[in-house]
């Protein structure tokens, strides 16, 4: 039997399925209904219309990312001492997550690019990513040229590059592999190398 919890997460992951297969602006109701096997009417008792139901979707595929930061062991320590192979330690994991999740890659990556996340980018609550943003306020604090850069930028190259890097393989653009692994990150990381200096005592 589904819960009511099962139906919800069930209706997410359909339509997730079907703006990867008919885009945001084909998108139809009557789409997630068959795509999940439930009555379009089940689909309004849990969303009050298309636009509803899109930023849910962009909520929790936001949030399973999010939780990729809270199972991350992540050591001052071994950040001091190697900052670059520490960034890949915690970005690797959250590459790996869009790849290996096509219809949230690709959803994810066609509503940042919509007409409405602006809007809903200015209201969201993204408390959900504290693990994340305790990780970047320990880099700051043991590397203040990173605070020369602006901060909204940096974070909107690297996580944003990180999905369209994803969307490319999961599309085979580019080939599933350690080397496309490899560039990827060395591409993200050359414009960080001259901001992870410590700080001269």
């Amino acid at each position: 039997m589904i819960t009511l919890d099962d139906t919800r997460t069930r209706i997410i992951l359909a339509t997730l399925k079907a703006v990867r297969r008919y885009g945001l602006e084909g998108l139809r109701i009557q789409n997630v209904s068959t795509l999940a096997n439930i009555s379009p009417g089940t689909i309004y008792r849990y969303f009050d219309s298309k636009e509803h139901l899109l930023i849910e979707c962009f909520t929790y595929v936001n949030r399973q990312a999010a939780a990729i930061f809270e199972h991350l062991n992540f050591s001052p320590e071994a950040m001091l001492a190697d900052p670059i192979k520490a960034v890949k330690e915690l970005w690797l994991p959250y590459f790996r997550f869009w790849v290996a999740h096509p219809d949230a890659t690709i959803f994810y990556h066609r509503f940042r690019d919509s007409a409405a996340f602006p809007k809903y980018d200015k209201e969201r609550d993204a408390s959900y990513f504290a693990s994340f943003s305790n990780m970047v306020r320990a880099f700051m604090n043991a590397f203040p040229d990173l605070s020369r850069i602006n901060q909204d930028l940096l974070w909107l190259h690297v996580l944003t590059s990180t999905v369209m890097y994803a969307k490319y393989m999961v599309e085979g653009v580019l080939p599933e592999s350690q080397e496309t692994e490899d560039t990827v990150f060395q591409l993200l990381a050359t414009g960080l190398s001259g901001y992870l200096k410590p700080e001269n005592k």
